[in-house]
């Protein structure tokens, strides 16, 4: 358990990729604040069972949307629990349309959320690092960080901007202990990838099946979605001294995607 002693935050955490990470930084020893939207139970049984495996954890259910919630949720995890050592900025939806028939209110959320979330959370917990000289900073990005398709122009606009951010936030605390990266998946089996079906099937004229099968999994040459289970390792592994080099780096997990 070599996480003992350190704290972690990560944003959209009570399913999908999110959870997958809190439950694999618990397992390795790291307290955990999780923070998403679902049902109330639901959120208050994961957060037990992350407490059962790691000693302590918490809940918070700050707005992706809102500045000043980002930042009171990482103040109240330094208060509460010590940290944060390690942020991971997961929280994202998603909405497929063409560019003329995509609601303004859809992309202004779909940037807020992917992209502009993280810039807050990180600016918050920057501090707390540099004071430690420890800290890892981390975010799911996506191949969509690397390439594009079409419908999704909020989405890719938002996952180019992780990316970016990625690389520059990583030269300016290069020196103070922090490493800064991003995890590119490919289609991922989650809650966000199951819900954006219909909306592809209504925009191209396709089946459920036809969307899986010619859309989804096309792009990846293993023909298999990435588990969240294999993303949150690389997290972990990141997390490790062995991995205190790797900074500034956008690393794909797509099936082979974006090796064409």
């Amino acid at each position: 358990m070599f996480l003992k002693g350190k704290t972690a935050i990560v944003t959209g955490s009570t399913s999908g990729i999110g959870l997958a990470y809190a439950q694999a930084l618990a397992a390795e020893g790291a307290q955990v604040m999780i923070n998403g939207f679902g049902d109330a139970g639901e959120i208050e049984k994961e957060r037990a069972a992350l407490e059962k495996t790691s000693g302590k954890a918490l809940y918070d259910a700050a707005d992706m949307t809102k500045p000043d919630e980002i930042a009171a949720m990482v103040q109240r995890c330094h208060d509460e629990l010590g940290g944060p050592d390690i942020v991971i900025a997961n929280a994202g939806i998603q909405h497929v349309a063409k560019i003329e028939d995509f609601p303004p209110e859809k992309f202004e959320a779909i940037i807020r959320i992917n992209m502009s979330s993280a810039w807050y959370l990180y600016r918050a917990a920057v501090p707390f690092m540099k004071a430690k000289k420890w800290g890892r900073i981390i975010a799911t990005a996506s191949a969509h960080s690397l390439v594009a398709s079409p419908n999704k122009t909020a989405y890719v606009m938002a996952k180019h901007g992780i990316a970016g951010l990625t690389k520059t936030l990583a030269l300016e605390v290069a020196t103070d202990g922090i490493t800064v990266n991003c995890i590119s998946p490919g289609y991922v089996w989650t809650p966000l990838v199951e819900h954006q079906i219909p909306d592809t099937m209504a925009s191209r004229g396709l089946s459920r099946e036809q969307v899986i099968n010619d859309v989804l999994l096309d792009a990846q040459p293993t023909k298999e979605f990435v588990t969240a289970e294999q993303v949150a390792g690389l997290a972990v592994y990141l997390c490790r001294d062995e991995a205190k080099s790797i900074t500034g780096t956008n690393l794909s997990m797509d099936g082979g995607w974006t090796a064409a």
